[in-house]
């Protein structure tokens, strides 16, 4: 398919309730701005993300960049897209608008923050690793809170020193400046979950002009540290024993269109169905899914072979998705710019990378199209399940 996910190497909350405290094994992950309970001054959280840099390049070099060669197309001229997605597990006393903002961490030379095994919470308190005040445990590793690097910065609390390091800006080949500022803005009827396009970062980390240090996340500026009231975002991290983990979500358009002498469907009284659904696969590999389609009636013609069995093209505005058959959640939605359905002189067909998906969880293909100027969705009850190779 051309929606691929990776998932984090590592992942936990710094906050400064405790300067010092690790979450790094917290199944919950908190953006915040709220008064203390003890003195009412205001109090933040906020959430530090690394993916492989290997999980990365494997996306680049062998889904997406193996697609493209074979147009003759390189890197820089093909399109793609990353977005660092969590799902929303509670919020309490969000504004009726207000942004989240995402930036790629930034440590000098080859340091690393520390994961930690703490939660939230914890008492006595954990410093195992990356907290508020340091990067990983032990009181030579802080966070810098004056001289920063040219390009990154940090936000200054006295007293609260710490909080993370961030780039701003990346120098490019060539000397101009690409922001790293990614942002997302919510308003209260929406459903809060994090979706930020950092697209330029991730190419960035792929070609070495940025070091991946992973992702730090925060509220905007005004409503950290906020005491008019309690917000609180919490979404599942990778210790959920849920079915919501984040993840960094590739997409992109490998879709190719040749009908050759198929005729194109111009009826919405018709079928539409996957004809090579297996009902279960292992989660590696790509899988093709073939399309039939035809109308309902087909006009009558002079011919020795059952019009019946001819097969047709969809219209160009044609797309797939998938649906979670427990949650009924989209898992992956109709896109116009990544999950459009292909043809070939056989027919309609589409692709989904099984290693993108996550295992032991059964989906629905659900196929939209637009036939005489009505948008249709086909829903044929076609499941399949994941199941882990070993």
């Amino acid at each position: 398919m051309a929606i691929y996910r990776i998932f984090p190497d590592r992942d936990t909350i710094i906050y400064t309730e405790q300067l010092t405290g690790n979450a790094g094994k917290d199944e919950i992950l908190e953006l915040g701005g709220y008064p203390s309970a003890i003195d009412g001054l205001g109090q933040a959280s906020r959430i530090l993300m690394k993916f492989e840099t290997s999980d990365i390049t494997n996306v680049i070099d062998n889904k997406i960049s193996n697609f493209s060669s074979s147009a003759g197309l390189t890197l820089a001229q093909n399109r793609f897209s990353s977005s660092l997605k969590l799902f929303l597990a509670d919020a309490t006393e969000v504004p009726f608008e207000y942004g989240l903002e995402a930036y790629p961490i930034f440590i000098a030379g080859t340091g690393e923050w520390d994961n930690g095994i703490g939660k939230f919470g914890d008492l006595p308190v954990n410093t195992s690793g990356a907290s508020w005040a340091f990067k990983n445990e032990g009181s030579n590793n802080a966070w810098s809170t004056s001289g920063y690097t040219t390009n990154t910065t940090a936000s200054f609390i006295e007293g609260k020193e710490g909080g993370g390091n961030w780039h701003v800006l990346s120098t490019l080949t060539g000397g101009s400046a690409e922001s790293m500022e990614f942002s997302q803005t919510h308003s209260i009827s929406t459903t809060h979950d994090l979706d930020i396009n950092v697209t330029n970062a991730v190419r960035q980390m792929y070609t070495g002009s940025l070091s991946n240090k992973g992702f730090l996340i925060k509220l905007e500026d005004k409503y950290e540290h906020y005491t008019t009231s309690s917000i609180r975002l919490r979404y599942f991290g990778i210790d959920t024993n849920t079915i919501y983990p984040p993840f960094l979500e590739f997409g992109w358009d490998d879709s190719s269109y040749n009908t050759g002498s198929l005729e194109v469907l111009n009826t919405d009284i018709c079928h539409i169905d996957v004809k090579n659904n297996k009902g279960r696969y292992v989660d590696e590999g790509k899988q093709r899914f073939r399309l039939t389609a035809r109308p309902t009636y087909p006009v009558r013609t002079f011919t020795t072979s059952s019009v019946y069995l001819n097969n047709f093209a969809l219209p160009t505005a044609s797309y797939w998705g998938l649906r979670d058959e427990n949650t009924e959640e989209m898992v992956v939605d109709f896109s116009t710019e990544f999950t459009k359905i292909s043809c070939d002189p056989t027919g309609p067909f589409f692709d989904i990378y099984l290693d993108g998906l996550q295992p032991e969880r059964y989906y629905r293909i659900l196929i939209k199209t637009e036939l005489n100027d009505s948008n249709i969705v086909v829903d044929n009850q076609n499941i399949f399940k994941v199941v882990r190779n070993g």
